[in-house]
């Protein structure tokens, strides 16, 4: 059986005492691949476990546990195992066999956690925040525009453990992209670590491009001609959408940082020019969502400015018909209390007169608030 395949019996043991005997029991058994980016076929946690040497994959025909120590016997190659979404028990016989910190590992298992990059020990930490645009017909109060999950990293001499949550962030492609640049993986743990962080800040450039559409658009209509009928709901929902892509991009830099210019024994130097080159990227992101947001405050007042001037406007025109309708139901009311001794009561042209001087009066009034542009 696959080295990936007797994985599976890890994750399930939680020892790595008895791994030995269940891969013995084991190896009759019909291999299974699980190289691809799906999760794993045998239903558990394991989507990919494959150990490299000079940038090379290095084949598998023994279990987990042989693999690691013959690479640490060498002291040469490394392992990449990945997971997505393990369970407490699917992990602990991982975490006791690469000797990961608890607090890691609670970490891990549990998710939800903000981007961070941590020391134990020889092993590295990192917790990325990985986000993806959800495509949508129309922006609604209610679109979900950007999803988000996490990819956490163990960083060892010689392995690496990259654990996914999440709809999305398959590592499969990435992977297959490092297999293709041999160059690249044989420097060890830390290329895979720098191409994480590449891949999900070059995840953030993608998505931010996209939001930018939906911002022009919520823009466009604001300041279309009827623009205070347009939904303040939707700039409410982007803001808060945009807010999910700062909270994954903001606490990202100073990991970053630290990864490309403080010394960490299992970086090394010619690495971390690539961070630097990661930290400009996400810099970068990092600014053009602060100008979305403060673009997104001004689009807001811009719309609730119109929506104030268009019921200004309501109101001086109700106001204006109001005085129209004012001159003859105070005429009319004056004529309508019976009186005798009335103005031209008993006249024959009485009431035509009347009724000409509230017309006069009323087309008068009409011209100067259409003059004045209040109708």
């Amino acid at each position: 059986m696959s080295m990936a395949g007797n994985l599976r019996r890890v994750t399930t043991l939680g020892a790595v005492g008895g791994l030995r005997k269940v891969a013995r029991l084991t190896r009759r058994r019909a291999r299974v691949d699980l190289s691809h980016p799906a999760r794993s076929p045998l239903g558990s946690s394991v989507v990919n476990c494959v150990a490299y040497r000079d940038g090379a994959r290095v084949p598998g025909g023994r279990d987990l546990v042989d693999t690691v120590e013959r690479i640490r016997k060498d002291e040469d190659g490394f392992v990449w195992l990945g997971l997505h979404q393990p369970t407490d028990r699917e992990f602990a016989g991982i975490a006791e066999l690469f000797d990961l910190h608890p607090l890691a590992v609670e970490d891990a298992v549990e998710a939800h956690q903000r981007p961070k990059l941590e020391r134990y020990g020889d092993t590295l930490f990192a917790v990325f925040k990985t986000v993806c645009y959800v495509e949508h017909m129309e922006l609604t109060a209610t679109s979900e525009v950007v999803d988000t999950g996490e990819i956490m990293v163990f960083v060892g001499p010689d392995f690496v453990i990259t654990v996914r949550h999440g709809r999305h962030g398959s590592l499969g492609p990435l992977r297959e992209e490092l297999e293709a640049d041999r160059l690249q993986l044989s420097k060890g743990p830390a290329a895979v670590l720098h191409a994480i962080a590449d891949h999900v800040v070059d995840e953030y450039v993608s998505v931010t491009d996209s939001v930018q559409s939906d911002i022009d658009q919520v823009e466009a209509d604001v300041f279309a001609p009827n623009g205070a009928r347009a939904d303040a709901g939707r700039i409410y929902q982007l803001k808060r959408e945009l807010l999910e892509l700062k909270r994954a991009v903001a606490p990202l830099a100073r990991p970053v940082q630290e990864l490309a210019t403080r010394p960490i024994r299992v970086v090394d130097p010619e690495i971390q020019a690539y961070f630097r080159d990661v930290s400009d990227h996400l810099t970068r992101v990092a600014e053009q969502i602060a100008a979305f947001d403060e673009l997104l405050n001004s689009i807001l007042q811009a719309h609730l400015a119109q929506v104030t001037v268009s019921q200004n406007e309501d109101m001086r025109k109700i106001t204006a018909w109001a005085a129209v309708i004012a001159v003859p139901t105070m005429v009319c009311g004056v004529y309508g209390m019976n009186f005798d001794n009335m103005p031209e009561l008993h006249w024959r042209f009485g009431y035509p007169l009347v009724i000409g001087v509230m017309s006069v009066a009323c087309v008068v009034l009409y011209r100067g608030f259409r003059r004045n542009g209040w109708l």
